[in-house]
């Protein structure tokens, strides 16, 4: 089963601050794991920001699964994303 990507307006302004080396890298990561998303997610243990997070080198991207599609929260660098704020 094939996942299509969603992406909310804050993973929106988060992708517009990367580098473009960056951006590339996680486009080409995210078309991999929509085919099947679980195999490659970690379960997150505080679900209040997403329930899911995928790792791309340094960048984390947090999102939910809801029925066939990937709703892709936030994507920041693993030593922000996790701030509350």
């Amino acid at each position: 089963m094939r996942y299509r990507l969603i992406y909310t307006q804050r993973a929106v302004k988060d992708i517009q601050k990367l580098d473009s080396s960056i951006k590339q890298r996680i486009g080409k990561t995210l078309l991999r794991y929509e085919e099947d998303p679980v195999k490659y997610a970690e379960k997150l243990i505080d679900s209040e920001m997403g329930s899911y997070r995928f790792r791309v080198g340094d960048y984390r991207i947090i999102f939910d699964l809801e029925k066939d599609r990937i709703v892709v929260l936030r994507i920041g660098h693993r030593r922000e994303i996790y701030k509350k704020k």
